[in-house]
Protein backbone atom coordinates (compact mmCIF):
# COMPACT_ATOMS: atom_id res chain seq x y z
CA UNK A 1 0.00 0.00 0.00
CA UNK A 2 2.84 2.43 0.82
CA UNK A 3 4.37 1.86 -2.63
CA UNK A 4 0.99 2.61 -4.23
CA UNK A 5 1.05 6.04 -2.57
CA UNK A 6 4.58 6.90 -3.67
CA UNK A 7 4.95 9.65 -6.26
CA UNK A 8 7.93 10.41 -8.46
CA UNK A 9 9.33 13.23 -10.59
CA UNK A 10 12.15 13.11 -13.15
CA UNK A 11 15.63 13.43 -11.74
CA UNK A 12 18.43 15.42 -13.35
CA UNK A 13 22.21 15.01 -13.70
CA UNK A 14 24.45 16.24 -10.92
CA UNK A 15 24.91 20.01 -11.36
CA UNK A 16 28.37 21.51 -11.62
CA UNK A 17 28.43 22.84 -8.03
CA UNK A 18 27.77 19.30 -6.74
CA UNK A 19 30.47 17.57 -8.79
CA UNK A 20 33.89 16.78 -7.41
CA UNK A 21 37.25 15.57 -8.66
CA UNK A 22 36.09 11.94 -8.41
CA UNK A 23 32.56 12.31 -9.80
CA UNK A 24 33.27 11.02 -13.33
CA UNK A 25 32.36 7.36 -13.98
CA UNK A 26 35.76 5.64 -14.20
CA UNK A 27 35.69 2.01 -12.99
CA UNK A 28 39.03 0.64 -11.90
CA UNK A 29 41.45 0.07 -9.02
CA UNK A 30 44.54 2.07 -8.14
CA UNK A 31 46.70 2.76 -5.13
CA UNK A 32 46.81 6.26 -3.67
CA UNK A 33 50.22 6.54 -2.06
CA UNK A 34 50.91 8.10 1.32
CA UNK A 35 51.11 11.85 0.82
CA UNK A 36 48.46 11.83 -1.94
CA UNK A 37 46.35 14.98 -1.84
CA UNK A 38 43.18 15.21 -3.95
CA UNK A 39 43.43 19.03 -4.06
CA UNK A 40 45.65 21.61 -2.31
CA UNK A 41 43.09 22.65 0.33
CA UNK A 42 42.61 19.10 1.68
CA UNK A 43 44.67 16.93 3.99
CA UNK A 44 47.11 14.36 2.60
CA UNK A 45 46.72 10.63 3.03
CA UNK A 46 48.96 9.36 5.85
CA UNK A 47 49.14 5.81 4.44
CA UNK A 48 48.85 3.98 1.13
CA UNK A 49 45.18 3.42 0.27
CA UNK A 50 43.68 1.09 -2.33
CA UNK A 51 40.92 2.93 -4.19
CA UNK A 52 38.33 0.79 -5.98
CA UNK A 53 36.16 3.13 -8.04
CA UNK A 54 32.65 2.61 -9.44
CA UNK A 55 32.34 -1.03 -8.38
CA UNK A 56 29.00 -2.53 -9.49
CA UNK A 57 26.79 -4.11 -6.80
CA UNK A 58 23.51 -5.79 -7.73
CA UNK A 59 20.59 -5.51 -5.32
CA UNK A 60 17.97 -8.21 -4.74
CA UNK A 61 15.56 -6.75 -7.32
CA UNK A 62 18.21 -6.63 -10.05
CA UNK A 63 19.02 -2.92 -9.71
CA UNK A 64 22.73 -2.12 -9.99
CA UNK A 65 24.33 0.55 -7.82
CA UNK A 66 27.93 1.75 -7.89
CA UNK A 67 30.21 2.16 -4.91
CA UNK A 68 33.67 3.54 -4.19
CA UNK A 69 35.82 1.64 -1.71
CA UNK A 70 38.87 2.97 0.11
CA UNK A 71 40.85 0.35 2.03
CA UNK A 72 44.30 0.00 3.57
CA UNK A 73 46.93 -1.39 1.22
CA UNK A 74 48.12 -4.90 2.09
CA UNK A 75 46.69 -8.37 2.46
CA UNK A 76 45.19 -8.10 5.95
CA UNK A 77 41.41 -8.43 6.07
CA UNK A 78 39.71 -5.35 7.54
CA UNK A 79 36.24 -4.27 8.65
CA UNK A 80 34.37 -1.73 6.54
CA UNK A 81 32.25 1.31 7.43
CA UNK A 82 29.35 2.22 5.10
CA UNK A 83 28.26 5.82 4.44
CA UNK A 84 24.74 5.56 2.95
CA UNK A 85 23.21 8.73 1.51
CA UNK A 86 21.96 10.30 -1.76
CA UNK A 87 24.86 12.75 -1.85
CA UNK A 88 27.21 11.88 -4.69
CA UNK A 89 30.08 9.66 -3.57
CA UNK A 90 32.55 11.95 -5.33
CA UNK A 91 31.09 15.12 -3.87
CA UNK A 92 33.63 15.66 -1.06
CA UNK A 93 35.65 18.13 -3.16
CA UNK A 94 32.61 19.93 -4.61
CA UNK A 95 31.94 23.64 -4.22
CA UNK A 96 28.74 22.81 -2.33
CA UNK A 97 30.47 20.76 0.37
CA UNK A 98 33.34 23.22 0.72
CA UNK A 99 30.69 25.93 1.04
CA UNK A 100 29.04 24.11 3.94
CA UNK A 101 32.38 23.90 5.74
CA UNK A 102 32.82 27.63 5.20
CA UNK A 103 29.30 28.32 6.48
CA UNK A 104 29.95 26.66 9.84
CA UNK A 105 33.56 27.83 10.12
CA UNK A 106 35.47 24.60 9.46
CA UNK A 107 38.75 24.43 7.55
CA UNK A 108 38.58 22.05 4.58
CA UNK A 109 42.06 20.90 5.58
CA UNK A 110 40.64 18.79 8.41
CA UNK A 111 39.42 16.24 5.82
CA UNK A 112 40.91 14.59 2.74
CA UNK A 113 38.08 15.37 0.30
CA UNK A 114 37.73 11.63 -0.31
CA UNK A 115 34.84 11.44 2.15
CA UNK A 116 31.20 11.77 1.22
CA UNK A 117 29.37 14.78 2.67
CA UNK A 118 28.72 14.15 6.40
CA UNK A 119 30.62 10.85 6.26
CA UNK A 120 33.72 9.23 7.74
CA UNK A 121 37.01 10.32 6.17
CA UNK A 122 39.07 7.54 4.54
CA UNK A 123 42.27 9.40 5.46
CA UNK A 124 41.55 8.86 9.15
CA UNK A 125 39.93 5.42 9.05
CA UNK A 126 42.18 3.65 6.52
CA UNK A 127 45.20 4.66 8.61
CA UNK A 128 43.59 2.83 11.51
CA UNK A 129 42.77 -0.40 9.75
CA UNK A 130 39.29 0.22 8.35
CA UNK A 131 37.84 0.36 4.86
CA UNK A 132 35.26 2.97 3.85
CA UNK A 133 32.46 2.26 1.37
CA UNK A 134 30.81 5.25 -0.31
CA UNK A 135 27.79 4.16 -2.38
CA UNK A 136 25.78 6.07 -4.93
CA UNK A 137 22.47 4.66 -3.77
CA UNK A 138 19.52 3.57 -5.90
CA UNK A 139 18.70 6.21 -8.51
CA UNK A 140 21.63 8.51 -7.67
CA UNK A 141 24.27 9.69 -10.19
CA UNK A 142 25.15 6.56 -12.24
CA UNK A 143 23.22 3.99 -10.19
CA UNK A 144 20.09 2.40 -11.64
CA UNK A 145 16.53 2.62 -10.39
CA UNK A 146 14.38 5.34 -8.86
CA UNK A 147 15.54 6.95 -5.63
CA UNK A 148 13.41 7.14 -2.49
CA UNK A 149 13.69 9.45 0.50
CA UNK A 150 14.23 7.98 3.99
CA UNK A 151 12.30 4.79 3.47
CA UNK A 152 12.39 1.13 4.41
CA UNK A 153 13.41 0.43 0.82
CA UNK A 154 16.76 2.02 1.68
CA UNK A 155 17.14 -0.40 4.57
CA UNK A 156 16.67 -3.36 2.24
CA UNK A 157 19.10 -1.92 -0.30
CA UNK A 158 21.78 -1.28 2.30
CA UNK A 159 21.25 -4.79 3.70
CA UNK A 160 22.22 -6.14 0.27
CA UNK A 161 25.30 -3.92 0.09
CA UNK A 162 26.45 -4.94 3.59
CA UNK A 163 26.17 -8.62 2.79
CA UNK A 164 28.03 -8.11 -0.50
CA UNK A 165 30.83 -6.23 1.29
CA UNK A 166 31.13 -8.91 3.97
CA UNK A 167 31.85 -11.47 1.25
CA UNK A 168 34.71 -9.57 -0.35
CA UNK A 169 38.13 -11.15 -0.03
CA UNK A 170 39.64 -8.10 1.68
CA UNK A 171 36.83 -7.81 4.28
CA UNK A 172 36.95 -9.38 7.72
CA UNK A 173 33.19 -9.95 7.60
CA UNK A 174 32.45 -7.14 10.07
CA UNK A 175 30.54 -4.11 8.75
CA UNK A 176 29.64 -0.87 10.55
CA UNK A 177 27.82 2.32 9.59
CA UNK A 178 28.55 5.93 10.52
CA UNK A 179 27.70 9.48 9.53
CA UNK A 180 25.52 12.46 10.35
CA UNK A 181 22.08 13.60 9.22
CA UNK A 182 20.90 11.54 6.22
CA UNK A 183 23.65 9.03 6.94
CA UNK A 184 22.32 8.65 10.49
CA UNK A 185 18.72 8.16 9.36
CA UNK A 186 19.69 5.42 6.91
CA UNK A 187 21.25 3.52 9.80
CA UNK A 188 17.90 3.22 11.62
CA UNK A 189 16.30 1.71 8.51
CA UNK A 190 19.21 -0.60 7.75
CA UNK A 191 19.64 -1.90 11.29
CA UNK A 192 15.91 -2.69 11.44
CA UNK A 193 16.41 -5.08 8.51
CA UNK A 194 19.00 -6.96 10.61
CA UNK A 195 21.69 -7.76 8.03
CA UNK A 196 23.75 -10.62 9.56
CA UNK A 197 27.12 -8.93 9.06
CA UNK A 198 26.17 -5.49 10.43
CA UNK A 199 28.14 -5.42 13.68
CA UNK A 200 27.59 -1.85 14.95
CA UNK A 201 26.04 1.48 14.01
CA UNK A 202 26.86 5.10 14.80
CA UNK A 203 23.91 7.41 14.00
CA UNK A 204 25.16 10.98 14.56
CA UNK A 205 22.01 13.10 14.70
CA UNK A 206 19.20 12.08 12.40
CA UNK A 207 15.42 12.20 12.12
CA UNK A 208 13.60 8.96 12.84
CA UNK A 209 10.10 9.75 11.58
CA UNK A 210 9.76 11.57 8.25
CA UNK A 211 6.20 12.72 8.97
CA UNK A 212 6.79 14.06 12.47
CA UNK A 213 10.32 15.39 11.96
CA UNK A 214 10.56 16.53 8.35
CA UNK A 215 7.28 17.39 6.62
CA UNK A 216 4.52 17.75 9.25
CA UNK A 217 6.12 18.65 12.55
CA UNK A 218 3.31 19.36 14.99
CA UNK A 219 0.78 18.65 12.24
CA UNK A 220 1.89 21.69 10.22
CA UNK A 221 2.99 21.36 6.57
CA UNK A 222 6.42 22.89 7.08
CA UNK A 223 8.14 21.65 3.91
CA UNK A 224 11.00 24.15 3.53
CA UNK A 225 13.80 21.71 4.21
CA UNK A 226 12.00 18.82 2.50
CA UNK A 227 11.91 20.97 -0.63
CA UNK A 228 15.63 21.71 -0.34
CA UNK A 229 16.37 18.03 0.20
CA UNK A 230 14.24 16.84 -2.72
CA UNK A 231 15.29 19.50 -5.21
CA UNK A 232 18.92 19.80 -4.10
CA UNK A 233 19.74 16.08 -3.85
CA UNK A 234 18.91 12.73 -5.47
CA UNK A 235 20.46 13.74 -8.79
CA UNK A 236 20.48 10.87 -11.26
CA UNK A 237 19.36 9.36 -14.56
CA UNK A 238 15.83 8.22 -13.73
CA UNK A 239 13.22 9.37 -11.20
CA UNK A 240 13.24 10.53 -7.60
CA UNK A 241 10.53 10.41 -4.98
CA UNK A 242 8.28 13.47 -4.90
CA UNK A 243 7.73 13.86 -1.18
CA UNK A 244 6.33 17.37 -1.68
CA UNK A 245 3.40 16.00 -3.68
CA UNK A 246 3.00 13.12 -1.26
CA UNK A 247 2.52 15.39 1.74
CA UNK A 248 0.02 17.47 -0.23
CA UNK A 249 -2.01 14.38 -1.18
CA UNK A 250 -1.59 12.54 2.14
CA UNK A 251 -1.55 15.14 4.95
CA UNK A 252 -2.56 12.56 7.59
CA UNK A 253 -0.64 9.51 8.77
CA UNK A 254 -0.94 6.67 6.23
CA UNK A 255 0.99 3.54 5.28
CA UNK A 256 3.25 5.76 3.18
CA UNK A 257 4.44 7.64 6.26
CA UNK A 258 4.42 4.54 8.49
CA UNK A 259 6.99 2.99 6.13
CA UNK A 260 9.14 6.06 6.60
CA UNK A 261 9.46 5.17 10.28
CA UNK A 262 12.01 2.42 11.02
CA UNK A 263 10.86 -0.62 12.96
CA UNK A 264 12.64 0.37 16.18
CA UNK A 265 11.85 -2.93 17.89
CA UNK A 266 14.00 -4.77 15.35
CA UNK A 267 17.08 -2.61 15.91
CA UNK A 268 19.17 -4.82 18.17
CA UNK A 269 22.71 -4.12 16.93
CA UNK A 270 25.16 -2.26 19.23
CA UNK A 271 24.67 1.48 18.73
CA UNK A 272 26.67 4.57 19.65
CA UNK A 273 24.20 7.42 19.18
CA UNK A 274 25.20 11.09 19.16
CA UNK A 275 22.68 13.87 19.73
CA UNK A 276 22.36 17.54 20.63
CA UNK A 277 19.68 19.77 22.09
CA UNK A 278 20.07 22.39 19.38
CA UNK A 279 19.54 20.67 16.03
CA UNK A 280 16.01 21.73 15.16
CA UNK A 281 15.87 19.17 12.34
CA UNK A 282 17.34 16.13 14.07
CA UNK A 283 17.05 16.52 17.84
CA UNK A 284 13.57 15.06 18.34
CA UNK A 285 14.24 12.14 16.02
CA UNK A 286 17.59 11.21 17.53
CA UNK A 287 16.21 11.11 21.07
CA UNK A 288 13.11 9.22 19.90
CA UNK A 289 15.26 6.52 18.33
CA UNK A 290 17.47 6.36 21.43
CA UNK A 291 14.38 5.71 23.55
CA UNK A 292 12.75 3.18 21.25
CA UNK A 293 15.46 0.97 19.71
CA UNK A 294 15.70 -2.48 21.24
CA UNK A 295 19.51 -2.64 21.39
CA UNK A 296 20.73 -3.76 24.80
CA UNK A 297 24.17 -2.36 24.02
CA UNK A 298 23.48 1.29 23.25
CA UNK A 299 25.28 4.49 24.22
CA UNK A 300 24.20 8.12 23.98
CA UNK A 301 26.46 11.16 23.89
CA UNK A 302 24.83 14.59 23.88
CA UNK A 303 27.23 17.29 22.74
CA UNK A 304 27.03 21.08 22.98
CA UNK A 305 27.75 22.17 19.41
CA UNK A 306 26.60 21.32 15.87
CA UNK A 307 26.84 17.96 14.13
CA UNK A 308 29.59 18.74 11.58
CA UNK A 309 32.16 20.33 13.94
CA UNK A 310 31.38 17.59 16.46
CA UNK A 311 31.70 14.75 13.94
CA UNK A 312 35.08 15.82 12.56
CA UNK A 313 36.58 16.71 15.94
CA UNK A 314 39.62 14.47 16.37
CA UNK A 315 38.89 13.58 19.98
CA UNK A 316 35.37 12.50 19.03
CA UNK A 317 36.71 10.44 16.12
CA UNK A 318 39.05 8.68 18.56
CA UNK A 319 36.12 8.03 20.89
CA UNK A 320 34.15 6.52 18.01
CA UNK A 321 37.16 4.42 17.04
CA UNK A 322 37.17 2.82 20.49
CA UNK A 323 33.55 1.79 19.90
CA UNK A 324 34.26 0.37 16.46
CA UNK A 325 37.52 -1.29 17.61
CA UNK A 326 35.48 -3.10 20.23
CA UNK A 327 32.68 -4.31 17.96
CA UNK A 328 34.31 -4.48 14.51
CA UNK A 329 37.75 -5.70 15.60
CA UNK A 330 36.79 -7.56 18.80
CA UNK A 331 39.30 -5.57 20.83
CA UNK A 332 39.02 -5.84 24.60
CA UNK A 333 39.57 -2.11 25.11
CA UNK A 334 37.16 -1.40 27.95
CA UNK A 335 34.54 0.30 25.77
CA UNK A 336 31.79 -1.55 27.63
CA UNK A 337 32.68 0.47 30.74
CA UNK A 338 31.90 3.74 28.92
CA UNK A 339 28.93 5.44 30.65
CA UNK A 340 25.75 4.58 28.80
CA UNK A 341 24.88 8.29 28.70
CA UNK A 342 27.19 11.28 28.54
CA UNK A 343 25.20 14.49 28.44
CA UNK A 344 25.95 18.18 28.28
CA UNK A 345 24.52 21.06 30.28
CA UNK A 346 24.46 24.35 28.39
CA UNK A 347 25.37 27.52 30.24
CA UNK A 348 24.33 30.33 27.92
CA UNK A 349 26.54 32.77 29.82
CA UNK A 350 29.56 30.52 29.10
CA UNK A 351 31.05 27.41 30.66
CA UNK A 352 29.04 24.45 29.34
CA UNK A 353 29.45 21.12 31.09
CA UNK A 354 30.13 18.24 28.70
CA UNK A 355 30.52 14.52 29.15
CA UNK A 356 28.41 14.34 32.33
CA UNK A 357 28.02 10.62 33.03
CA UNK A 358 24.67 8.96 33.70
CA UNK A 359 23.04 5.55 33.41
CA UNK A 360 19.98 6.87 31.58
CA UNK A 361 18.43 9.93 30.00
CA UNK A 362 16.96 11.81 31.69
CA UNK A 363 19.30 11.07 34.60
CA UNK A 364 17.86 9.37 37.67
CA UNK A 365 18.01 12.55 39.77
CA UNK A 366 15.49 14.41 37.61
CA UNK A 367 12.01 15.32 38.85
CA UNK A 368 9.35 16.36 36.33
CA UNK A 369 8.01 19.55 37.89
CA UNK A 370 4.89 21.46 36.87
CA UNK A 371 5.19 25.24 36.54
CA UNK A 372 1.66 26.61 36.24
CA UNK A 373 0.82 29.55 34.01
CA UNK A 374 -0.89 32.51 35.67
CA UNK A 375 -2.64 34.62 33.05
CA UNK A 376 -3.14 37.49 35.48
CA UNK A 377 0.43 37.96 36.79
CA UNK A 378 2.15 36.31 33.80
CA UNK A 379 4.38 34.28 36.08
CA UNK A 380 5.13 30.58 36.31
CA UNK A 381 4.51 29.08 39.73
CA UNK A 382 4.74 25.56 41.17
CA UNK A 383 1.31 26.05 42.77
CA UNK A 384 -1.73 26.04 40.51
CA UNK A 385 -3.56 29.40 40.63
CA UNK A 386 -6.99 29.07 42.22
CA UNK A 387 -8.51 31.83 40.11
CA UNK A 388 -9.15 31.42 36.40
CA UNK A 389 -7.55 33.95 34.06
CA UNK A 390 -7.02 34.36 30.34
CA UNK A 391 -3.96 35.39 28.37
CA UNK A 392 -4.89 36.25 24.78
CA UNK A 393 -3.61 37.85 21.59
CA UNK A 394 -4.97 38.56 18.13
CA UNK A 395 -2.91 36.72 15.55
CA UNK A 396 -2.39 39.85 13.41
CA UNK A 397 -1.53 42.14 16.31
CA UNK A 398 1.83 43.10 17.73
CA UNK A 399 2.55 41.27 19.94
CA UNK A 400 0.95 38.09 18.65
CA UNK A 401 2.27 36.15 21.61
CA UNK A 402 2.00 35.80 25.37
CA UNK A 403 4.75 34.82 27.75
CA UNK A 404 5.28 33.79 31.36
CA UNK A 405 8.32 34.18 33.62
CA UNK A 406 9.96 32.53 36.57
CA UNK A 407 13.15 33.66 38.29
CA UNK A 408 15.48 31.11 39.87
CA UNK A 409 16.85 32.06 43.27
CA UNK A 410 19.36 29.21 43.40
CA UNK A 411 21.48 27.32 40.90
CA UNK A 412 19.03 25.24 38.85
CA UNK A 413 19.71 22.62 36.19
CA UNK A 414 17.14 21.26 33.75
CA UNK A 415 17.97 17.97 32.00
CA UNK A 416 15.40 15.93 30.11
CA UNK A 417 12.10 16.37 28.32
CA UNK A 418 9.98 19.48 28.85
CA UNK A 419 6.38 19.63 27.68
CA UNK A 420 3.48 22.08 27.74
CA UNK A 421 -0.04 21.15 28.81
CA UNK A 422 -2.30 24.00 27.77
CA UNK A 423 -6.01 24.80 27.79
CA UNK A 424 -6.69 26.79 24.64
CA UNK A 425 -9.54 28.41 22.75
CA UNK A 426 -9.81 29.98 19.29
CA UNK A 427 -12.16 32.95 18.90
CA UNK A 428 -13.13 33.73 15.35
CA UNK A 429 -11.43 30.57 14.02
CA UNK A 430 -11.77 26.79 14.12
CA UNK A 431 -8.08 25.93 14.43
CA UNK A 432 -4.79 27.22 15.81
CA UNK A 433 -1.13 26.79 14.85
CA UNK A 434 0.73 27.29 18.13
CA UNK A 435 4.47 27.75 18.57
CA UNK A 436 6.15 27.51 21.98
CA UNK A 437 9.64 28.35 23.22
CA UNK A 438 11.51 27.96 26.51
CA UNK A 439 13.95 30.87 26.62
CA UNK A 440 16.73 31.80 29.04
CA UNK A 441 17.01 35.41 30.27
CA UNK A 442 19.86 36.83 32.27
CA UNK A 443 19.27 38.57 35.59
CA UNK A 444 18.44 41.79 33.75
CA UNK A 445 15.91 40.22 31.38
CA UNK A 446 18.12 39.97 28.29
CA UNK A 447 17.58 36.82 26.17
CA UNK A 448 20.61 34.50 26.09
CA UNK A 449 21.66 32.55 23.00
CA UNK A 450 24.73 30.68 21.79
CA UNK A 451 26.23 29.84 18.43
CA UNK A 452 26.66 26.11 17.89
CA UNK A 453 29.36 26.52 15.21
CA UNK A 454 32.79 28.22 15.08
CA UNK A 455 31.57 30.84 12.59
CA UNK A 456 30.49 33.93 14.58
CA UNK A 457 30.84 36.38 11.70
CA UNK A 458 28.52 39.25 10.83
CA UNK A 459 26.97 37.06 8.12
CA UNK A 460 26.36 34.30 10.68
CA UNK A 461 24.50 36.84 12.82
CA UNK A 462 22.45 37.93 9.82
CA UNK A 463 21.52 34.35 8.97
CA UNK A 464 20.55 33.42 12.51
CA UNK A 465 18.75 36.51 13.80
CA UNK A 466 15.58 34.76 12.61
CA UNK A 467 16.23 31.36 11.06
CA UNK A 468 19.13 28.98 10.36
CA UNK A 469 18.37 27.56 13.79
CA UNK A 470 20.85 24.69 13.49
CA UNK A 471 23.63 27.29 13.77
CA UNK A 472 22.45 29.18 16.87
CA UNK A 473 20.69 27.89 19.97
CA UNK A 474 17.87 30.02 21.38
CA UNK A 475 16.04 27.53 23.56
CA UNK A 476 13.78 24.48 23.53
CA UNK A 477 10.87 24.86 21.13
CA UNK A 478 7.74 22.95 20.15
CA UNK A 479 4.66 23.41 18.01
CA UNK A 480 1.21 21.96 17.45
CA UNK A 481 -1.76 22.47 15.15
CA UNK A 482 -4.61 22.18 17.64
CA UNK A 483 -6.81 20.12 15.31
CA UNK A 484 -4.00 17.49 15.41
CA UNK A 485 -4.08 17.29 19.22
CA UNK A 486 -5.18 13.64 19.48
CA UNK A 487 -2.58 11.65 21.39
CA UNK A 488 -1.23 8.26 20.43
CA UNK A 489 -1.67 6.50 23.75
CA UNK A 490 0.73 3.71 22.82
CA UNK A 491 3.60 6.10 22.06
CA UNK A 492 2.95 8.86 24.61
CA UNK A 493 4.56 9.02 28.03
CA UNK A 494 4.07 11.46 30.87
CA UNK A 495 7.19 13.33 29.75
CA UNK A 496 6.93 13.01 25.96
CA UNK A 497 3.49 13.32 24.34
CA UNK A 498 3.17 11.79 20.86
CA UNK A 499 0.31 12.66 18.54
CA UNK A 500 -1.37 10.18 16.21
CA UNK A 501 -1.83 12.64 13.29
CA UNK A 502 -4.53 10.36 11.91
CA UNK A 503 -7.52 12.68 12.35
CA UNK A 504 -8.59 16.32 12.24
CA UNK A 505 -10.48 17.71 15.25
CA UNK A 506 -11.60 21.24 14.48
CA UNK A 507 -12.69 23.59 17.23
CA UNK A 508 -16.23 24.85 17.67
CA UNK A 509 -17.13 28.32 18.92
CA UNK A 510 -16.43 28.68 22.62
CA UNK A 511 -14.79 25.27 22.91
CA UNK A 512 -11.86 25.05 25.34
CA UNK A 513 -9.60 22.04 24.78
CA UNK A 514 -6.54 20.59 26.47
CA UNK A 515 -3.44 20.06 24.32
CA UNK A 516 0.02 18.68 24.95
CA UNK A 517 3.05 20.06 23.11
CA UNK A 518 6.31 18.16 23.17
CA UNK A 519 9.32 20.44 23.45
CA UNK A 520 12.86 19.54 22.43
CA UNK A 521 14.98 17.80 25.07
CA UNK A 522 16.90 20.22 27.21
CA UNK A 523 20.11 20.50 29.19
CA UNK A 524 20.30 24.01 30.65
CA UNK A 525 21.75 25.61 33.74
CA UNK A 526 20.29 28.72 35.35
CA UNK A 527 22.36 30.83 37.72
CA UNK A 528 20.72 32.61 40.66
CA UNK A 529 18.78 35.60 39.33
CA UNK A 530 18.42 34.23 35.81
CA UNK A 531 14.94 33.75 34.44
CA UNK A 532 13.07 31.26 32.29
CA UNK A 533 10.57 32.75 29.86
CA UNK A 534 7.92 30.54 28.29
CA UNK A 535 6.47 31.99 25.09
CA UNK A 536 3.31 30.91 23.22
CA UNK A 537 2.66 32.48 19.83
CA UNK A 538 0.85 32.23 16.51
CA UNK A 539 4.10 32.97 14.68
CA UNK A 540 7.10 30.79 13.95
CA UNK A 541 9.30 32.00 16.81
CA UNK A 542 12.61 30.64 15.54
CA UNK A 543 12.22 30.75 11.76
CA UNK A 544 13.79 28.28 9.36
CA UNK A 545 15.93 25.25 10.11
CA UNK A 546 18.53 26.08 7.48
CA UNK A 547 19.69 29.18 5.61
CA UNK A 548 17.98 29.85 2.30
CA UNK A 549 14.80 27.80 2.73
CA UNK A 550 11.20 28.95 2.83
CA UNK A 551 9.80 29.77 6.25
CA UNK A 552 6.54 28.21 7.39
CA UNK A 553 4.00 30.80 8.51
CA UNK A 554 1.26 29.64 10.85
CA UNK A 555 -2.20 29.21 9.32
CA UNK A 556 -3.98 31.41 11.81
CA UNK A 557 -6.84 33.87 12.17
CA UNK A 558 -8.87 35.40 14.97
CA UNK A 559 -7.81 35.46 18.61
CA UNK A 560 -5.87 32.83 20.54
CA UNK A 561 -6.77 32.40 24.20
CA UNK A 562 -4.63 30.53 26.73
CA UNK A 563 -6.73 29.62 29.78
CA UNK A 564 -4.97 29.40 33.13
CA UNK A 565 -5.87 28.58 36.72
CA UNK A 566 -9.03 27.15 38.19
CA UNK A 567 -10.49 24.33 36.10
CA UNK A 568 -8.06 25.09 33.26
CA UNK A 569 -4.69 24.94 35.00
CA UNK A 570 -2.26 25.14 32.09
CA UNK A 571 1.33 24.28 32.94
CA UNK A 572 4.85 23.90 31.63
CA UNK A 573 6.46 20.68 32.85
CA UNK A 574 10.21 20.96 33.37
CA UNK A 575 12.83 18.28 34.16
CA UNK A 576 14.48 19.72 37.28
CA UNK A 577 17.65 18.15 38.62
CA UNK A 578 17.75 17.58 42.36
CA UNK A 579 20.49 19.83 43.80
CA UNK A 580 23.48 18.00 45.22
CA UNK A 581 24.10 18.55 48.91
Amino acid sequence: MSDDQKMFVPSHPLPAARTGVLTAFEPGTRTLEAGFRIAPQFRALPVDVVFEKDVAVQLRDGVTIYVDIFRPAGSEQVPVIVAWSPYGKGQGTSLSVMGVFGLVGLDNGIVSGLEKFEAPDPAYWCARGYAICNPDIRGVVDSDGDSVLWDRQEGRDCYDLIEWLAGQQWCSGKVGMSGTSYLAVSQWFTAAEQPPHLAAINPWEGVSDVYRDLVMRGGMPDIGFAQQLQEGSFFGKNRKEDILSEVEHYPLMTDLWEHKIPDFGKITVPAYIVASYSNTLHTAGTFRAWRRIASEEKWLRIHNSQEWPDYYDEANAEDLRRFFDHYLKDQDNGWERTPRVRYSVLDLEGGDQVGVAADMFPPADIASTKYYLDGRSRILTTTAPAAAAEAAYHVYSNPNAVSFLTRFVQETVLVGYPKAHLWVEARGADDMDLFALVQTLDAYGTPLQAFTVPNHSAMAHDLTDHGATILRYKGSDGRLRVSARHLDEALSTDDVPAHSFDRVQKLSAGEIVAIDIDLFPIGLSFHPGEQLRFIISSRNLLGTLMPGINEYLGANSGTHVIHTGGEHASYLQLPVQTPTK
